[in-house]
């Protein structure tokens, strides 16, 4: 526990990610909705938390739609990052999780929890205070960054930054342990403000603040939560080679490292991540990155399934006896090979039954998803 706040100890393990698995699936949860990645027990729908108003209801809302979710064994992957509706929903993160523990309904080894940081905020809890004054007052007029260390894009890099963000993290979610951190659009907010080799040095210096921080037992994995420098031709200025990356991490730290996951965007409108064969492995060239996450051991998780709900008003074709139009969406998404779960927004009540009843339809099987993915061709 830490003396200043009281924590919640733990992170997600085998043992508690393989008895949320047998509870939900005695649920009427299948057990194919579940992933096995790095010996974790992973639900094939996880939950973000972006979307949403700093207000008390949607404080409420989103609290009760992680504590609905995680308690009918439809999700057990949750994420966030510091500056989603300004702290707060990583504060929602932790309320629902201790309600949960509290309630006896899980273990906090039982749910995965990731967040990200690098981008600026304020404290949603001070709303007077806006980003740029929050950032000079906390950051800047204490000497822990200069203002030049904010890019064009509002992104830090700064490790006295990162550190600074996992600890108010880890106070925001009243957790001892994130499972998992991310270095937010990183090289997007980035790459029209230094050169490439300036970029890799700051990426340097932000894994060593993450090795520092799984060596002190703080955070589990990190990763990389993207926008567009893994969907976009090799020849393009914002394109970033995922081994180059993973190199990175082994520079740090050597084979062991924690750079495990990537997160990047993935749906019916944005296919690159299946289709853009941009990556090379090794002597293997010619990869789409999940096919290159598969072969370096990456997870992926993806994010904007729905493309903020501009495709549940698209026209897509019914498969497989599917008519449910968010089913027709997420069933191809959360059955896309070495994806583990796309992450979905949700709030009210009528959208987290709708999303615990697509959890209990069992994912498409290899020869279903073959015919399901004629549909984007």
């Amino acid at each position: 526990m830490v003396s200043e706040y009281q924590s919640i100890d733990g992170f997600a393990t085998t043992e508690g990610t393989r008895k949320f698995m047998e509870n939900a699936i005695k649920n009427s949860m299948p057990r194919s909705h579940f992933r096995s990645f790095d010996k974790l027990n992973l639900t094939s729908l996880g939950m973000g938390t972006y979307l949403g108003q700093n207000t008390i209801e949607d404080d409420k809302d989103i609290e009760n739609a992680i504590y609905d979710s995680v308690k009918s064994g439809a999700i057990n992957v949750i994420d966030s990052a510091i500056n989603y509706r300004s702290m707060k929903s990583e504060k929602n993160i932790g309320h629902a999780i201790k309600r949960l523990v509290d309630d006896n309904i899980i273990s906090r080894d039982q749910v995965f929890i990731s967040t990200k940081n690098g981008y600026i905020t304020n404290d949603g809890d001070y709303p007077a205070i806006d980003v740029l004054e929050y950032m000079h007052k906390m950051f800047i007029s204490q000497g822990i960054i200069d203002s030049k260390d904010i890019s064009s894009g509002y992104n830090v890099l700064n490790p006295n930054y990162i550190r600074k963000c996992i600890e108010k993290s880890l106070i925001n979610m009243q957790l001892d342990t994130i499972d998992l951190v991310y270095i937010h659009n990183a090289y997007e907010s980035w790459y029209e403000d230094v050169n490439k080799n300036e970029f890799i040095e700051m990426i340097y210096k932000v894994f060593q603040i993450y090795e520092e921080y799984r060596f002190k037992n703080k955070i589990k994995y990190y990763g990389m939560a993207t926008w567009t420098c893994f969907r976009l031709p090799p020849k393009e200025k914002g394109y970033l080679s995922l081994e180059e990356m993973v190199k990175i991490a082994e520079n740090v730290a050597g084979k062991e490292h924690g750079f495990r996951f990537i997160q990047l965007p993935y749906n019916l409108a944005y296919r690159e991540a299946f289709l853009l064969r941009n990556q090379s492995v090794g002597p293997d060239s010619n990869l789409t990155i999940l096919e290159a996450c598969n072969k370096l051991n990456i997870g992926v998780f993806t994010s904007v399934p729905l493309l903020q709900t501009k495709l549940l008003s698209v026209n897509i074709p019914d498969y497989l006896g599917y008519n449910n139009q968010l089913l027709k969406i997420i069933q191809i998404t959360r059955s896309t090979p070495n994806v583990i779960a796309p992450l979905i927004g949700q709030k009210k009540f009528n959208h987290v039954k709708e999303n615990i009843e697509i959890a209990k339809v069992a994912p498409l099987n290899s020869s279903e998803f073959n015919d399901a993915i004629k549909i984007l061709n």
